[in-house]
């Protein structure tokens, strides 16, 4: 395997992480997760906007351009002959004696690698469950930042328990999964959180959102109870890697007879769609 470090890439044997590497004793850093489709990184725009997005919050700078990172990843996933899979970008604020506060010179550091691919097709058909915990975590969720303790303690409970995802909820109300966004379908109408500071405004969530905007279809952005979740004809997930995933069962709450629902599998053919026109317009480039 071929990593990215900064703009030299390296094999993976000779990729070395100082122990002072602020994202290691800190989590003081942004990262990406990329689809990667025929070649084609999906909503490759979308992606690097966010993360010099997220560096900008936590007062990070990135040393090139987005035009530059993207022509380096871009090389990076040539020199893996990436096809089918997946890209997962960090970047840290680097190196430097081990104190809270931190010194604005310091240099940012890139770590970015390929993914295999995740095949979904399976659980897209049949759908998943979920099971609900309180959301606990901070209050800048809209950073996409390496701060995943959360999430993960979260997403642990939801595999013991043999379900896909945790839902998270903030007094009542619904606000997303630990590595996703949540939707809801009630008398057709399709309904997820708003973004702002206690979500992560996810890439699919936004394609979708435009996907639904070009066919006209009803949709609300508006936070939603756990009573309204558990009340709902449809439930369903997106994520970069999961892309439309159909939830089937929330806690003891059974949806649609157990398979997905009308809407979510109008949804899910939609977005195929949209991947598949980004790629052909990506060939013909």
């Amino acid at each position: 395997m071929k990593v990215l470090v900064n703009e030299s890439i390296l094999d993976k044997e000779a990729v070395k992480i100082d122990f002072e590497d602020r994202g290691y004793q800190f989590g003081d850093g942004v990262y990406e997760v990329i689809n990667i489709y025929n070649g084609v990184p999906f909503t490759f725009n979308e992606h690097i906007e966010r993360l010099y997005r997220s560096a900008q919050e936590i007062g990070m700078s990135i040393p090139y351009s987005p035009e530059k990172l993207k022509e380096n990843l871009m090389s990076l996933l040539d020199a893996n002959n990436v096809i089918q899979g997946g890209l997962y970008l960090q970047i840290t604020r680097g190196t430097a004696p081990r104190t809270h506060h931190y010194d604005e010179a310091i240099e940012s550091k890139l770590i970015a690698y390929p993914l295999p691919h995740k095949d979904v097709l399976a659980p897209q058909t049949n759908g998943v469950t979920a099971i609900t915990e309180e959301d606990l975590r901070w209050l800048r969720c809209d950073i996409k930042s390496l701060n995943l303790l959360y999430n993960i303690m979260s997403k642990q409970k939801a595999a013991k328990a043999g379900a896909f995802e945790t839902i998270l909820i903030r007094e009542e109300i619904v606000t997303e999964g630990t590595s996703s966004n949540i939707f809801i379908v009630k008398d057709g109408m399709v309904k997820t959180h708003p973004a702002n500071n206690k979500i992560l405004n996810g890439i699919t969530r936004m394609k979708l959102l435009q996907i639904v905007d070009q066919h006209a279809w009803e949709y609300q952005l508006e936070p939603f109870t756990k009573s309204e979740l558990l009340e709902a004809d449809e439930v369903f997930l997106t994520s970069t890697t999961s892309e439309i995933m159909p939830i089937i069962k929330v806690d003891d709450v059974v949806f649609h007879d157990g398979i997905p629902g009308p809407m979510t599998q109008k949804l899910q053919s939609a977005f195929r769609e949209a991947v598949e026109k980004d790629i052909q317009s990506y060939e013909k480039e």
